[in-house]
This record gives C-alpha cells, structure tokens and sequence, in this order.
C-alpha cells in the first residue's frame, strides 16, 4: 500500500532543475508538502514558476538555501521531512576540464545529503535521481547486450559524466549499507535515459539542447547519435512512485524507452514543425564533417565519442514492480519543441 500524502513533507534537492522541478509538479498535485533546496535564496526569479504553481493548486512549498559543495543548510533542509528526493547532480553540456569538476561535486554532494538524511531521525526513505549512464556505460562498444538493474557502468573506462553518475550511485548504496540500524533509512534509485518533455521555464535543461538545435537548425545534419528517450514527467511519476511503494526500498529502476537516433527525432520534429515554418534537419551528418565542427562545437566535441553507439536497456522492472508507464515519445518530441517556443528558446515562426 503507498503512503498517504497528507501531512508528508518531501524535501526536492536542486528544486528549480529540469527535472526536479517536475518532480515538485508531481509531489504537489499529489497534495504533499514540498520543499525544495536551491544554491541562492536570492534568485528567486529560478523558482517563481515553481512558486506560482504552488499557488495555483493551493499546495504548500517553501524553499531552502543549501548547495551540494558545501554543509551548510543541509541539516535544516531535511529538518522535518519524511522523504528526500535526491535530484540535484551537475550535467554537463560540454567536457569538462578535469573530471574531478563533475565526479567530485557528485560524489560529495550525494554524501553530504544521506548524512544530513540519517542525522534528521525523520527521513524514511531516499530516492536519488542517477542514470542509465551508471547502468550501460564503458562496455565494449559492440556488445549488444540490453542492459537492466543488475548492470553497471565499468567507470574505469568511462568519461566524466557517466562515470560521476556511476560513483555517485554506488557510494549511495555504500553509504546506506555502512550506517548503523539506529541511523538507517531506506533508499531507492530512479535510473533515467535520455531526459527530454516540456521546459518549465525559460532555464532550459542540458538535454533539450538538441531540440534546440534541430528546430532552430543551428546543424545541417544529424549526427548518428542516439539515446533511450524518457518524458521528464513520467521521470517525476517514477520517483513519487519510488517514494511511496513499499517494495521499492533497497532498489533500483531503469526508466528509459527505446533507442531513437537522433535522425529519427528529428523526422517526427519535421513532421510536426516544418509545415509550420521550421526547417528540421533530417539529414545524417557524415562523421568526418562532424569531427571537423566539433573543433568548434563542444556539444558535437562532447557526442563524437558515442557516434555509432546504441543505447539498449530495460524498464521491465519498473513497470512490474512500480506500475510505471511511458507516454509515447512522438508526444514527448512534439510537446517539447512546443514548450521551448513557448518560453522563447527558439523563436516562433508563422504556420
């Protein structure tokens, strides 16, 4: 049986991200409390959608101050919550310098939080957002294995961000398993694929660029990239699931659909937008035009390591165990390149 919603507080880390900031949609139409940690109380204008959905369902949201490379507010945070939605985590749009910029910041902010968390005395359960990155990553190129729960990224041989992904994940699960019974909470993980759907607001998340691109056609061509696709806001759904199943403890859930190339996206994009002015791109991108662009391009600079690659995993147990669904992707590719007009990241253009 779920848990009932009423009088439960559920603490949202990096509340005005992509999809953190579904994830607070989701936890308030369900009528929990919700409060959500930001890095500067000062830039409010990053939540005021946040805020102005709080009271436009008449829900009750607040935000706190706490930045995942420091202690600093994480006690008061999680201060009176039952549950933790653990989201937060820096994704890259282009390489970083140093790897450490991106595994430390995960590694130590995921940390800080479960210490915060088995600290409170009122935290139940943790569900922490990490990837099919720490899932299906630095294996043999050729493998055509689908990958599921019980797989791991080799992050020896990983980049960055799939291997941030993969140690954050893994020191969670070694965290919770080292902490003594009195100090114990439960964890459960969402592993999502390729994260796109609808923006929010204007701050656009590090996945819906190459929507971006494609409608705006800042590329000729597609590059033969591709990935597991998801709707953020069956993401949100699977994490409140998470929260409340009680079977859900102590696992984790791949929630991902099927490999799309990025050429495939675009078709669908071009079926629905270049009758209304756009110019879709459905062409591939030959990969000795892409090296050369990408010595200019950090996102191309940062995809010409997973051209070719295809992204093969199962959300068979998240369906079972959790009763999770996905909505067709065509709506979610359609849906999103709507909302990124909507706010103004690509321009609109006459039918």
């Amino acid at each position: 049986m779920a848990v009932a919603a009423k009088n439960k507080t559920v603490l949202v880390t990096g509340a005005s991200g992509f999809i953190a900031g579904h994830c607070v949609r989701e936890l308030l139409e369900n009528g929990y409390k919700v409060r959500g940690t930001v890095r500067s109380l000062k830039a409010a204008g990053k939540t005021a959608h946040l805020t102005a959905l709080a009271d436009s369902l008449g829900g009750s949201l607040e935000f706190v101050e706490a930045d995942l490379s420091r202690d600093d507010g994480w006690k008061q945070a999680v201060t009176g919550c039952d549950y933790v939605l653990h989201v937060a985590s820096p994704f890259p749009l282009e390489v970083p310098k140093h790897e450490d910029d991106l595994i430390r910041p995960a590694v130590d902010g995921t940390t800080r939080v479960l210490k915060a968390c088995a600290q409170s005395g009122t935290v139940k359960r943790v569900v922490q957002t990490s990837s099919v990155a720490a899932v299906a990553f630095g294996h043999d190129k050729d493998a055509t294995e689908v990958y599921s729960e019980k797989d791991w990224s080799n992050a020896d041989n990983c980049d960055p961000y799939p291997k941030s992904k993969t140690l954050a994940e893994k020191a969670a699960w070694d965290f919770v398993k080292a902490l003594p019974a009195d100090k114990r909470f439960e964890l459960a993980v969402i592993n999502p694929g390729f994260v796109l759907g609808p923006v929010m607001n204007a701050d656009a998340g590090t996945s819906v660029e190459i929507i971006c691109k494609l409608l705006k056609r800042d590329m000729p061509a597609c590059p033969r990239i591709g990935f597991a696709p998801v709707d953020v806001r069956d993401i949100a759904i699977a994490h409140r699931l998470a929260m409340e199943q009680p079977a859900a403890a102590g696992n984790r859930y791949i929630c991902a659909g099927d490999h799309l190339w990025v050429e495939d996206m675009a078709k669908i994009l071009a079926d629905e937008f270049n009758p209304r002015g756009y110019r879709v791109p459905t062409g591939r991108l030959p990969y000795p035009v892409m090296w050369l662009a990408a010595r200019f391009d950090k996102a191309l600079r940062l995809a010409l390591q997973y051209v070719g690659r295809k992204e093969e995993v199962s959300c068979a147990k998240a369906v079972h165990e959790l009763g999770w669904a996905m909505r067709p992707i065509d709506r979610t590719l359609r849906e999103t390149g709507y909302s990124l007009i909507e706010h103004g990241l690509v321009p609109a253009r006459g039918a």
